[in-house]
């Protein structure tokens, strides 16, 4: 695993927010997690961070701002334009993963329906996405 490995979660829903902070505890990764309730809050995180995220995951149908808005407003900045963005949402609809890929988003997860799935599913983001993956702007990972 990257050494400053560090996840942004974007979910307007609380109990989703703790709910995978909880999984990302019992995976005993060591990463650092962001979380953020919508995507103008992340952006503004964002903008004022040295070191960017090594990964973002996006709910796709936040409360004040659907995915693919979020996307194009991330993708048109230079500096973000080469972090991973997984949707990472309770959506199976087709029009929603079209969607996510027409705009950039390097991957699409449905969310578990129980806690033990939701810990695996993010012990393989995190691994596949923080150790196996590689972008631009990090090269050095190893697992």
């Amino acid at each position: 695993m990257h050494r400053h490995a560090s996840v942004l979660l974007i979910d307007d829903s609380p109990g989703e927010r703790e709910l995978f902070r909880q999984a990302l505890l019992r995976t005993g990764l060591d990463i650092a997690l962001y979380l953020h309730q919508d995507g103008e809050a992340a952006l503004r995180f964002l903008g004022h961070q040295a070191e960017l995220p090594s990964l973002i995951l996006l709910d796709w149908h936040l409360h004040h701002q659907r995915g693919d808005v979020f996307l194009k407003r991330l993708r048109s900045e230079p500096r973000f334009a080469t972090i991973p963005v997984v949707a990472f949402t309770t959506s199976d609809d087709g029009a929603d993963l079209s969607a996510a890929y027409a705009n950039a988003a390097n991957g699409y997860v449905v969310k578990p329906d129980t806690f033990e799935d939701l810990v695996l599913c993010v012990d393989d983001i995190c691994r596949y996405w923080l150790a196996r993956n590689r972008t631009p702007y990090r090269i050095e990972t190893t697992c």
